[in-house]
């Protein structure tokens, strides 16, 4: 392909190749809002999930239990102790699969 071919396909310099945007991504905070305050047969979605997990939690799911009670109380936090000179710097290695 010659050089001026490819020079008469090319975006003048400073325009956009995509004036308009990236299209916005629709709200899904109101739309999950708006799903789980849906109601039907008389129960909203977010109390029938609620109303599940319990269930599942007391037929002794450990899953949903947990899920339960790191909703309720928080998740637990986990306690890291120093065993060294304190004039030293922290080294801090994270091992792990990304």
């Amino acid at each position: 392909m010659a050089a001026k071919d490819i020079e008469a396909h090319q975006f003048k310099k400073g325009q956009s190749g995509n004036p308009k945007g990236r299209p916005k991504k629709p709200d899904i905070d109101q739309y999950l809002i708006d799903a789980l305050n849906d109601e039907r047969n008389g129960i909203k979605a977010i109390e029938a999930i609620i109303k599940t997990l319990i269930a599942k939690a007391v037929k002794g799911d450990v899953r949903a239990a947990q899920e339960l009670l790191d909703r309720l109380y928080g998740k637990s936090s986990q306690r890291i102790t120093h065993a060294g000179d304190t004039n030293d710097p922290v080294v801090i290695n994270i091992h792990g699969n990304i």
